[in-house]
């Protein structure tokens, strides 16, 4: 525990306004005070748990707290530990690879071996990225053309060996696995493992057609439905028990009817990958001669290293590669979007890259190495899974507010922020809007059942910066959670007071506003081009090159940073 004690918060903050600047000030502190404290006060919440922490970043004063150590099921802001850390160890430009290996030889275009599709835990490989859901797999093998190979005799191998630990991690509720947002974890993953099923009726007496895409999944479906002229109450139910269980698809549909449409998770990640793969492949008029395989543990793949499949010792040589866009786009599919399973692949490649082992136990030690090098209290934490899904992981809110401080401070921090939903933004964060939170406000939600959260920043009405972290655990409503939360981040935007130029702690030291005449930064978009970016901000194009001397051939990626300088300012 922290050595202020949580019951001593609110009178401390009140001692600090007075210490900080006039008697108006610390008035106004005190007023911020009770109008949050009657936030939280209502009959509504009792049973419920909350661990509520307000801290300027610059004065480093806490303005307002309520058990702020008490360690909670934090929901998906438990996403925030995990993006910081990979900040930390991997850095923004940091991009996973996918491979095709053999240890076989190629003689006359007949690749006389097996051919192994080797994942290293891109969870992007989809249409979110590229034009179609297999796109990454056709430049794969459009490199196998070029190497003249026709023909494989052998068989295709799937190997999500990079990665370790179970595929569903503990404490993921039963009734979650079959659902998109709970995809098994593989370092050979595809479509972020889903796949939609679709339900055509046909003439009534017949069985309805059951499509499944992508196409060539190889998961087993039991189609035990019926067409129908005329039912009073038709109902068609696509079921699973478990995600290792066939789909049965059940009920009756009427003649003529729309179609019905579920998104289901599939059983083993790597043998749908290397199924679609092997259709594309096939597709390309590449022959396949043997069958699929999968390989989840190190001892069995022909990779036996920690670094590059080039230096296997076994003599496995890179016949295609993939390198995906950088990690910095990956963070605002994290953060903005709350995607899990990206946020557990990043998450495992933690451990991965820091000890060999890209496990839950190793990628949780790593997380709490990195963010205790700069100071944040990881002692409570206890950290079962990297997006946050699982109930059993345990955060306090002082410590939310320590990771945001740190990061304030750090050189990655216009990246961690930018990954952020923005309050009043449809497409982000679609709350607050009208309110002076809107626009300003930038949080990570979190949602599980019984539990609700919101961390983030806002800056205040006379320009302060303020940290905040609201987890509450046990409430029998999340959205009055949710309607306090839009509260507490309006009042927070809207408070004004007179902030001394002398900081109470050191705390404030190197969070400073940037120099009027530093540049700005900006992430490209997919399909930008330094011309159109150029002209956006009223520049030329050498002003950006100059302003970005590392950029390489002048290109830009989706996703990198580039310094826009200010105009009329000399570089």
């Amino acid at each position: 525990m922290r050595p202020c004690p949580a019951r001593l918060a609110v009178a401390l903050a009140t001692l600090l306004g007075f210490a900080l600047g006039t008697e108006a000030g610390a008035q106004d502190v005190e007023q911020l005070q009770d109008r949050l404290a009657s936030a939280f006060g209502a009959p509504v919440w009792r049973g419920a748990t909350w661990g509520v922490m307000v801290l300027s970043l610059d004065t480093g004063d806490t303005l307002f707290s309520i058990e702020p150590d008490e360690p909670l099921a934090p929901a998906s802001n438990l996403k925030l530990l995990t993006t910081a850390a990979a900040l930390r160890i991997l850095g923004t430009d940091y991009r996973f690879r996918t491979y095709l290996l053999t240890e076989g030889e190629v003689i006359n275009g007949v690749l006389h071996g097996d051919l192994v599709l080797y994942g290293t835990g891109d969870p992007g490989i989809s249409d979110r990225f590229y034009r179609s859901k297999d796109e990454v797999f056709r430049l794969l093998i459009e490199q196998l053309v070029d190497l003249g190979i026709h023909t494989v005799d052998g068989n295709l191998v799937g190997d999500a060996s990079f990665l370790s630990g179970p595929l569903r991690p503990e404490g993921w509720h039963p009734n979650d696995l079959n659902d998109g947002f709970a995809g098994a974890i593989s370092a050979l993953s595809f479509n972020e493992n889903v796949i939609s099923f679709r339900v055509v009726a046909g003439p009534a007496g017949t069985t309805p057609t059951v499509l499944t895409i992508p196409e060539h999944a190889g998961l087993e479906v039991v189609n035990a439905a019926r067409t129908v002229a005329a039912d009073a109450r038709p109902r068609l139910a696509i079921l699973r028990d478990h995600p290792l269980e066939p789909v049965r698809v059940e009920g009756r549909l009427l003649a003529g009817a729309k179609d019905v449409w579920r998104e289901m998770t599939v059983p083993v990640p790597a043998h749908f990958a290397a199924s679609v793969f092997r259709a594309t492949l096939e597709e390309r008029g590449i022959a396949l001669l043997g069958k699929i395989r999968t390989v989840d543990a190190p001892n069995e793949s022909v990779i036996d290293r920690i670094s590059a499949p080039a230096l296997g010792r076994r003599g496995s040589r890179v016949l295609a590669r993939h390198v995906s866009d950088p990690l910095s786009v990956y963070l605002a599919v994290i953060n903005k979007e709350s995607n899990n399973l990206f946020a557990e692949l990043v998450f495992r490649t933690l451990g991965r890259v820091t000890s060999g082992v890209g496990s839950p136990e190793a990628s949780a030690a790593a997380v709490r190495t990195a963010l205790g090098e700069v100071g944040v209290d990881m002692s409570d934490v206890v950290q079962l899974d990297g997006s946050g899904l699982s109930a059993g992981s345990r955060v306090s809110a002082s410590t939310f507010v320590e990771v945001i401080e740190r990061m304030a401070a750090s050189p990655a921090w216009p990246e961690y922020w930018g990954s952020l939903p923005q309050a009043g933004t449809r497409r982000e964060l679609g709350r607050m809007f009208g309110t002076p939170a809107a626009g300003n406000l930038r949080a990570k939600t979190g949602t599980i059942e019984g539990v609700s959260a919101l961390t983030g920043m806002v800056r205040s009405l006379s320009g302060e910066r303020l940290a905040f972290s609201l987890l509450v655990n046990n409430t029998r409503s999340n959205s009055r959670a949710k309607a306090v939360e839009n509260q507490v981040g309006a009042i927070l935007a809207s408070f004004g007071r007179a902030v001394s130029s002398n900081p109470a702690q050191r705390f404030a030291e190197g969070l400073s506003e940037p120099d009027a005449d530093a540049p700005s930064r900006y992430q490209v978009a997919r399909g930008e081009n330094l011309a159109l970016i150029a002209d956006r901000h009223g520049l030329a194009i050498d002003d950006l090159i100059e302003a970005n001397p590392d950029l390489q051939a002048n290109r830009v990626v989706a996703g990198q940073w580039l310094d826009i300088p200010r105009r009329g300012v000399t570089q």
